[in-house]
Parts: structure tokens; sequence; C-alpha cells
């Protein structure tokens, strides 16, 4: 598989402001934010799309949650409230095929979101 954007973060070849990092996980604030604060949570194994993670993922993606929830905790907003997305191939809004979490807080969230 080519590397995709998030392998070169993770592999240092491409700077980024990394908020959070542990042996599986590694987060980092969205050059294009769309809240107060939106971080990408991505793992480190590279799972294409959601419709590519298997049985053997399901731990790997669960932390991707828990980190979400830790870094709304940390960074005072997980009471008020925060959003969490994922998407999937083009029509669903991924540009980079490396999944993903955005973890968007600091504002109050609208729906529908677009």
């Amino acid at each position: 598989m080519e590397p995709t954007l998030f392998s070169k973060i993770i592999d240092r070849e491409i700077a980024a402001d990394i908020v959070y990092e542990d042996d599986h996980v590694l987060a980092f604030n969205d050059i294009n934010p769309q809240a107060p604060t939106h971080i990408l949570i991505i793992p480190k194994k590279p799972i294409a799309t959601l419709n590519d993670i298997e049985e053997d993922d399901l731990a790997l993606v669960g932390r991707l949650q828990y980190t979400a929830a830790k870094l709304a905790k940390q960074l005072g907003f997980a009471e008020d409230g925060y959003r969490v997305v994922m998407n999937c191939n083009e029509a669903g809004g991924q540009s980079v095929y490396h999944i993903h979490m955005h973890l968007l807080g600091g504002r109050s969230m609208q729906w529908p979101p677009g």
C-alpha cells in the first residue's frame, strides 16, 4: 500500500501539531479546523476505510473512541459536549484513505451536519 499523508505524519516525514500519542494511536490538530478544537485521531496501523476494518482491529478502533473522550475531558469540553465523526469513501466525505476520527469541540454543534 502506498503511504498516505497520515502515514507520513506517523513517520514524522510531515510535521503536525501532535496533541497525543501512544503505541497505537496518534492525534493532532486539523490544519483546516471546523471548530475551536478540531483534532484528528488516527490509528498507527494503516486501514484505508471503515469498510476495511477487520475483527482483529476492533480493539484498535475502540481505542480511537477512548482517545477522543480522554482528549475532550483533558481539554475541558467533555461535559458541555462534543462531536466525533468518521467519514467513509468519497460520497461520505473521506479525502485521506487512512481511517481517522474527527474530534470537534468548543462550540455548539448543529444538525444536520451538512
